[in-house]
């Protein structure tokens, strides 16, 4: 089961993903997202991987909702702190092309 915590900071909410990211953490990365969103003045979301060793491809659909209504908002997304076999599965998807990942 993945943990999510949200920190706000001035203009940016660090969401801190922590264990398996995949299909059962979809009601929390909604909601932990849902809350990064609505928060006033937002500007960039940051979804922080360190402590993530695993995420599927509901995962990456997770990611492209969040960008999709991020972007409608005018808020960016970027992918952080993002190391072995989820660097390599971002790679694959080719979400260099639409995050900024770090």
């Amino acid at each position: 089961m993945m943990k999510i915590a949200v920190e706000k900071k001035e203009e940016t909410a660090r969401l801190t993903l922590n264990g398996r990211f995949d299909f059962s953490s979809h009601r929390d990365f909604r909601h932990a997202s849902d809350e990064a969103l609505q928060t006033p003045g937002i500007k960039e979301i940051a979804v922080d991987f360190t402590n993530v060793d695993y995420l599927d491809s509901s995962a990456l659909g997770m990611l492209l909702l969040l960008r999709e209504r991020a972007h409608n908002t005018h808020i960016q997304v970027t992918l952080r702190n993002c190391t072995g076999i989820v660097q390599q599965v971002l790679d694959v998807a080719n979400f260099q092309r639409l995050f900024t990942i770090s």
